[in-house]
């Protein structure tokens, strides 16, 4: 099934449950794509392989600010090709195309990642009354019980004149339908709301005074209060951690600060400090 045959309203007589009705795609429209704002379209989809694919692939023809959401994503990807499958409306799958152009200097647009991640944190706390933690580079993750589990993923990707940015978010799921047990969700956190109507307005709206404010700072993590921000709600700082780093090797240590790269300082037990910039990062029990 490829997109232009997957209409949202398609999936409106498969409803799974009565407690995941379909996206209200006029309302949204309505809402998000004002005229004088950053989106420029809001398209659903009932179901597709991947929104960042299908958008990275249209991006050169789109202007800024599409946005593309599916109900169900069949290959949804995460990092280091990492699949993201979840039940059709159980949560929120959408990617947005950014063009900053010559407003902020290519070097910077590694940030829109980390972006993302406080936009998607601060739109989930006022919609939905729950805390959401950054684990660096890309994750969200929520308390469940006492523990602390992944709930959302972030992925972006270049294209030829921009930023590609998709977004995963576990919404409804219950504890017999998460993937793996360290997953959770925005119900299993006891979310105030997991209406996705609201919660995707939140997010977009989050997302676009988030970038607003990034880009008119000409991309400037510091002054723009984007850096800042990202170590106030980053999980990952001060944490015993090991980073799984390109080629194999790990590095092992404790998780001082985000640079003004985006990267990951890690202190050494030798004292040495290393920045890094790519990499799978594990929580580890602190070491006493």
């Amino acid at each position: 099934m490829t997109p232009s045959d997957a209409s949202a309203g398609a999936s409106a007589g498969r409803w799974s449950s009565l407690d995941r009705p379909p996206l209200n795609v006029a309302a949204l429209q309505r809402a998000l794509v004002t005229g004088d704002g950053l989106w420029t379209s809001l398209e659903v989809v009932a179901r597709t392989g991947s929104t960042n694919t299908d958008l990275a692939t249209r991006a050169p023809e789109l202007p800024e600010g599409a946005v593309l959401v599916a109900e169900e994503q069949s290959a949804g990807r995460g990092r280091l090709d990492r699949s993201w499958v979840a039940p059709a409306r159980s949560g929120l799958f959408f990617s947005v195309l950014f063009k900053p152009g010559d407003a902020v200097p290519q070097e910077q647009w590694g940030w829109l990642t980390l972006l993302a991640g406080v936009a998607t944190a601060t739109g989930l706390s006022r919609a939905a009354g729950v805390d959401t933690a950054l684990k660096w580079p890309n994750d969200l993750l929520v308390t469940v019980e006492g523990e602390e589990r992944k709930t959302g993923g972030i992925l972006a990707e270049r294209v030829a004149d921009g930023v590609v940015v998709g977004i995963g978010l576990n919404v409804s799921l219950t504890e017999d339908e998460l993937p793996v047990p360290t997953a959770g969700s925005l119900a299993l956190a006891k979310a105030s709301v997991t209406d996705r109507d609201p919660l995707l307005r939140a997010v977009l709206r989050s997302l676009e005074e988030w970038y607003g404010n990034w880009r008119a700072a000409g991309g400037d993590p510091a002054a723009s209060g984007l850096q800042e921000t990202y170590a106030a709600g980053c999980a990952t700082l001060g944490r015993h951690v090991r980073a799984e780093l390109p080629g194999g090797r790990t590095l092992t240590g404790t998780a001082e600060a985000v640079d003004t790269d985006g990267r990951l300082v890690i202190r050494t037990a030798e004292g040495r400090h290393e920045a890094v910039g790519a990499g799978d990062v594990v929580h580890l029990r602190s070491v006493h």
